[in-house]
């Protein structure tokens, strides 16, 4: 993980993209749109002290702006709103993921994600799948 660029699309609290960070991980973009997710987002960050490595977007993951390739990208979207797919391109066709980049994406445990290129993993823990994926 060391110095590798993460984005943590649909942040929530940064809870992932803050441990990417702990990690070695050089910097962390997180994504977010709900008012209260950015306020904690942007207290955890402070809390810590990774104000100098992260940065936050205010907006819906499937409205993205442009943005550098990342090396590693979380997705934790809602459940069961089918949102994976939908990012996963949209993200792709703004420069944020590119053939090669790890995709880690959080479902339902009885969604299926769709396939985004090579599946490394699956794991189902209580309420959630996660799948972890080589894009591309």
């Amino acid at each position: 993980m060391e110095g590798v660029r993460v984005l943590d699309a649909f942040a929530g609290t940064g809870a992932l993209g803050l441990e990417a960070l702990s990690r070695g991980a050089a910097e962390a973009v997180f994504l977010e749109r709900d008012p209260a997710a950015l306020t904690a987002l942007r207290a955890n960050i402070a809390a810590c002290g990774a104000g100098a490595r992260a940065r936050v977007l205010a907006g819906d993951v499937l409205a993205a702006p442009a943005g550098t390739g990342c090396g590693l990208v979380f997705l934790d979207p809602p459940y069961a709103e089918g949102l994976i797919g939908p990012a996963v391109a949209h993200l792709a066709a703004r420069g944020w993921i590119a053939p090669g980049t790890l995709v880690v994406a959080e479902t339902g445990r009885e969604e299926t994600p769709p396939a985004l290129g090579e599946l490394l993993a699956e794991r189902a823990h209580g309420a959630a799948r996660v799948s972890v994926w080589r894009f591309g």
